[in-house]
């Protein structure tokens, strides 16, 4: 019987990770150069960590988590999304100690438990980063910039940051007594989820994707209008700071996120895909509040989590491929055994020079060959027979002019190392 994958998990194929592993690079490149340094937490915490840190009242708590007791009957789920792990990490080993403002990155598998779509798997990859410590508005402009710079030197067109303001705990509660007053005349209409968080949660009302339940809350006040001078001078001032950088954003007071940790600026990366409606690749916002909710001091802080799947659906679509040519160096031809015994630690000795080559190991023919060779989009092709290996020479073929030529074994390794 043939075992498949689980569903909602994919497999990155060869052929796919060079893909991958490009836009990691890239990720891990933009990050560095801003100065995140990457940080590794495990796949599966403790569930406490998740309903205290992310919110009980959210979707990702209430129902998309995977969590299982071990054999302690402890409770343990495998993490849903990546800050609430980072800063566990980050109180548990106090690396605030060690700077006044700790920048980290990290990236990683996640795991919910939903209903699986292009882009949207329950195994999915995130990356993100996180700065704490501070409460410049600088640094929250610093970090949506950082986005939008994975996404340019991803080549990526078409991709705008939301941004919004959803105020502190104080600005909150005074606008939840608001949303409760307004949605209250509309409760029996309201979808089942929206009518449970009506008086534990209202804001979370507005991300709502009932049809009914959106239309409702379309009328909904903003949160802008409850929002303090202090609070609005902050936003304004990431406004002006985005603005100068030259970051594509608009303003949408409808963005509240997923997560119960988000205060002040909250935002979000969309981009138009053809036939579909905005897609949202990733966001984040500021979290003052969470550190301290951790066990940890009262430490200011402000991220982002971006879904690879989204973004590798993206550079599908807008057909975007690694800058850098692929193929092979050289392919190498062993006609006979004494050739092949030759063959074998030249292909060695072309590695360790940091050549890209590959030989035969099926005894093929030569034609057989040539055509594994034009698979593997080899450059040039280096043939080995018995006449040549008395001589101590090797013919050369340059696959894409045809032109063929004879130099000394121990050449060849010089030879292709200045055609690269």
């Amino acid at each position: 019987m043939t075992i498949n994958i689980p569903r909602g998990t994919v497999d990155i194929l060869p052929g796919e990770v060079e893909l991958w592993s490009w836009m990691e690079q890239v990720a891990r490149e933009v990050t560095q150069r801003n100065r995140y340094r990457e940080i590794r937490t495990p796949i599966f915490e403790h569930t406490e960590l998740f309903v205290r840190g992310v919110g009980d009242t959210t979707d990702i708590v209430e129902k998309e988590m995977y969590t299982f007791a071990d054999r302690k009957d402890r409770s343990l789920t495998l993490r849903p999304e990546g800050t609430a792990g980072v800063i566990r990490s980050l109180v548990e080993n106090k690396l605030y100690s060690q700077s006044p403002l700790v920048k980290l990155s990290y990236m990683g598998p996640m795991f919910r438990y939903e209903r699986p779509q292009a882009g949207r798997q329950r195994q999915f990859h995130q990356f993100g980063i996180e700065a704490v410590g501070s409460t410049d508005p600088a640094i929250d402009a610093e970090v949506i910039a950082l986005g939008m710079s994975f996404f340019d030197e991803l080549g990526l067109q078409g991709i705008r940051a939301e941004i919004n303001n959803v105020g502190n705990k104080e600005e909150r509660q005074t606008y939840f007594q608001r949303l409760i007053e307004y949605f209250l005349p509309f409760e029996a209409e309201l979808a089942a989820d929206a009518r449970s968080r009506l008086h534990r949660n209202p804001m979370r009302i507005l991300d709502s994707k009932d049809p009914r339940t959106k239309e409702i809350a379309a009328g909904a006040p903003s949160i802008l209008d409850f929002l303090s001078s202090e609070s609005l001078a902050d936003y304004e001032t990431i406004q002006r700071y985005l603005t100068d950088m030259g970051v594509n954003y608009v303003l949408n007071d409808r963005i509240v996120r997923g997560l119960d940790y988000y205060t002040q600026v909250a935002f979000e990366y969309m981009i138009d895909l053809p036939g579909a409606q905005a897609s949202t690749l990733g966001g984040g916002g500021r979290y003052n509040g969470l550190v301290q909710e951790l066990g940890g001091p009262e430490l200011p802080g402000v991220g982002f989590g971006i879904g690879l799947e989204r973004i590798i659906l993206a550079l599908q679509d807008q057909k975007l491929q690694p800058p850098y040519p692929t193929g092979i160096d050289c392919y190498l031809i062993a006609m006979g055994e004494k050739a092949k015994e030759k063959v074998v630690p030249l292909l060695n000795q072309l590695r360790k020079m940091g050549l890209l080559a590959e030989m035969d190991y099926l005894d093929r023919k030569m034609k057989a060959q040539f055509k594994a060779a034009d698979r593997e989009n080899a450059k040039y092709v280096a043939i080995l027979g018995d006449d040549e290996l008395a001589r101590q020479e090797i013919q050369v073929k340059n696959l894409a002019t045809g032109e063929q030529e004879s130099i000394a074994i121990e050449q060849l390794g010089s030879y292709l190392t200045t055609k690269k």
